[in-house]
């Protein structure tokens, strides 16, 4: 048998101090690989469990007659699938150590195995009272399977009505023992009931063991709360994020430009169109001062054609280059001439002032600009952290 592949982290100093102690026996080299395996099957008989059936069977090979070897083998086995070589492994340990020796296993093995009531032999034994609480427990729920393997849905149900079924105790099997109840009541059509107790198995179960969260799910039709992801903020280098500072800056002074650049704009297109509105005016004035003297002239018996023509000051070069453009040529002629005994009229037009010319324009608004084992080698204890649903044999205890 070729040897499995070992890491240098691997070392005999991770199996357990009792286990080192069965291993005395043998040849310190032989001894030393033997642990080296059997802690590499512990490591992997939850994430690779075939991997794991390697080392076992490796260390199994170098060190048969030792029962703690065989009892790994048996566990690696389990938990890979490999009902019969499991279960021999087992009984062999038992043979050679006593004792109960993972009898719970052994009777899911054989539920597996579609041999229910050789199960339930192994858990009226009399090996029975030699186990521990959890292993008792752990017994029990394999029976209430073996049970429901053989129809007797009422029975499972009743064999787990023990003391340790209490909503309020919170025990290292709690989990388990409320899942597996709230599975044989749902097998024998009691669904509120079931749907009770698989509440109870979430709430105790903090390390996953079961999926009674999903049990639930499916009972009452709600989907499975979404888990929550945790955004890490992405680190920026310094130099990138002065860049990005300046980037922004430059942005920000880009904006204010334009902005200002759009309010002189506004200013200068409001300027003249008060000027516009200006000379309007000014002409408007002009135009009436022009008929008011127009009409005194003609009262005085002066006509407006001679004074023009007396102004020694005005000549139609003089008038074509100081007069408005805008003006009219009646209206520049009485700017220019100074007409005798007649004042003129007040102007009946608005002014400037009148028109908005001193009015400010009104300023642009802008936008508010803002801105983180030593993992346990011993495989025999490898068994107690499984979780699976009780109606599946062979899924009964965990390995």
């Amino acid at each position: 048998m070729p040897e499995p592949a070992l890491t240098e982290d691997i070392t005999a100093a991770g199996l357990d101090a009792d286990v080192r102690r069965d291993l005395r026996g043998l040849q310190r080299d032989t001894a030393d690989a033997v642990a080296r395996h059997l802690v590499a099957a512990g490591r992997l008989v939850d994430e690779d469990p075939q991997l794991a059936l390697e080392h076992a069977r490796f260390a199994r090979a170098r060190a048969s007659r030792i029962a703690v070897v065989r009892e790994a083998a048996g566990i690696a086995a389990y938990h890979a699938g490999e009902w019969a070589e499991a279960l021999g492994e087992l009984r062999a340990a038992r043979r050679m150590g006593g004792g109960p020796g993972h009898l719970a296993v052994m009777a899911d093995i054989e539920r597996a195995l579609g041999r229910p009531e050789r199960a339930l032999e192994l858990s009226r034994g009399p090996e029975v009272r030699e186990l521990g609480r959890a292993e008792s427990i752990e017994l029990a729920i394999v029976a209430a399977g073996a049970r429901r393997d053989l129809g007797e849905l009422d029975a499972a149900v009743v064999s787990l009505q023990i003391p340790e079924l209490d909503p309020a105790r919170r025990e290292p099997w709690s989990a388990r023992l409320f899942y597996a109840y709230a599975d044989n009541l749902l097998a024998a059509g009691r669904d509120a009931d079931a749907l009770q107790w698989f509440v109870h198995a979430a709430d105790v179960d903090e390390d996953g063991e079961t999926d009674a969260a999903q049990r639930i799910a499916e009972l009452t039709g709600e989907s499975l709360p979404e888990e929550e992801f945790a955004f890490g903020v992405e680190d920026t280098p310094p130099a990138a994020a002065a860049e990005a500072d300046t980037d922004d800056a430059d942005d920000i002074d880009y904006a204010g430009t334009d902005n200002a650049d759009n309010t002189d704009n506004a200013a200068e297109a409001d300027a003249a169109a008060d000027d516009t509105d200006a000379d309007a005016a000014a002409d408007a004035d002009d135009a009436a001062d022009g008929a008011g003297s127009g009409a005194d002239a003609a009262e005085s018996g002066d006509e407006p054609a001679s004074a023009v023509e007396e102004s020694p000051d005005v000549d139609d070069a003089g008038v074509g280059a100081d007069a408005d453009p805008a003006v009219p040529a009646a209206a520049s002629a009485d700017a220019v001439s100074e007409p005798s005994a007649v004042e003129p009229a007040e102007p009946t037009g608005a002014g400037p002032d009148a028109a908005g010319a001193d009015a400010e324009p009104a300023p642009s608004s802008s936008a508010d600009l803002s801105g983180g084992e030593g993992a346990s080698a011993d495989v025999v204890a490898a068994e107690d952290g499984q979780a699976r649903r009780d109606d599946e044999p062979g899924t009964g205890a965990s390995g």
